[in-house]
């Protein structure tokens, strides 16, 4: 494939540095032209490009449902992929896929690959509507429906739901569990000692069980016992499911929490914790911070959901719970 162009597709710049920077590398490596096309959120662009790749930001806002907002987003897809003129194009998150798709079909790109990390915040039943649904599967279905088009999932629920539903064939669709991560950063290391460390890394949504764990910490230290909860993120303020900052800012305060916001060294943050939570009922494809943190030697409490039971193995690297329910978040924590 040596010189042919291929563009990878995210929602955002931040999620494509954490989540598929070492494919980029790797495509390059091989021989690809490699172009990333992203909203820029964050400013990760010139971090990007320092990596030898080029960079075109679009126009993404990924909480809006504006219909002019989105038709600006499909129509800078469309003019990328002709000028661009890419043979393969890589869609990863929900926006990415549904307009890169169509934009993909109105320039005829040669070959599409739409991955899909989860199924997002409408499959935690938070945002879901019946009309909403029924749109979102109208749309995969487009956008899956091209010859030249193949799906990657990433967990079994995930794959056999779009197939059960007619949404894709199962001839077009492949399971890769997660982004994976570099063993040699995040390794095994000795907990820290002291009062144990519960860690959670991630978006800050009320859907990734932020609130469960705050009362769960509550219940904990009701008993008699103590942790130290501490969030690492940001609130994702392109979603209506965010935690305000006023809450987390509260939190802190009243000493329920640390709130040490984003951070870039994730290696040593999973070496300050002692447990690392994710009590979600997102629609989550495998989460990274999961992956991650079991690479880290660091036991887990999720939730028994898809995506996260693909990590842990109950009693063995950590321990599943049922999503909503702090009295078992709690008891797993202690």
């Amino acid at each position: 494939m040596s010189g042919q162009r291929l563009a990878i597709v995210t929602n955002v710049d931040w999620y494509f540095w954490s989540h598929r920077l070492p494919i980029a590398l790797a495509a390059r490596n091989a021989g690809y032209e490699v172009v990333v096309v992203a909203g820029e959120e964050r400013g990760y662009g010139p971090r990007i490009r320092a990596q030898g790749l080029r960079f075109l930001p679009i126009p993404i806002v990924r909480g809006s449902t504006q219909p002019l907002q989105e038709l600006r987003t499909l129509r800078a897809l469309v003019a990328i992929y002709r000028q661009e003129r890419p043979a393969l194009v890589h869609h990863v998150a929900v926006k990415a896929v549904l307009y890169g798709s169509l934009a993909a079909r109105l320039t005829r790109v040669p070959a599409v690959i739409n991955a899909l990390a989860g199924q997002g915040y409408l499959a935690s039943g938070r945002g879901a509507s019946g009309l909403a649904g029924f749109a979102a599967a109208a749309a995969y279905r487009m956008a899956f429906s091209g010859r030249n088009t193949r799906a990657i999932f990433q967990n079994p629920e995930d794959l056999a739901s779009f197939v059960d539903r007619g949404l894709v064939t199962a001839d077009r669709a492949s399971l890769i569990r997660g982004s994976g991560v570099d063993t040699t950063l995040f390794a095994p290391s000795p907990e820290p000692d002291g009062v144990p460390v519960l860690l959670y890394a991630g978006r800050l949504l009320w859907s990734k069980g932020i609130g469960e764990l705050v009362d769960a910490t509550r219940l904990i230290r009701a008993q008699g016992d103590y942790v130290r909860l501490v969030l690492v993120g940001v609130p994702d303020t392109q979603n209506p499911d965010a935690v305000p900052v006023a809450a987390l800012q509260e939190w802190q305060r009243e000493g329920i929490l640390e709130w040490w916001g984003a951070r870039d060294d994730m290696p040593a943050v999973f070496r300050s914790a002692n447990l690392v939570a994710l009590p979600s009922d997102y629609g989550e494809g495998v989460p990274k911070v999961l992956i991650e943190a079991a690479a880290s030697g660091r036991a887990i409490v999720t939730t028994d959901t898809p995506g996260c039971r693909e990590i842990v193995r109950n009693g063995i690297n950590g321990t599943l719970v049922p999503p909503r329910n702090v009295p078992c978040l709690a008891a797993a924590i202690a």
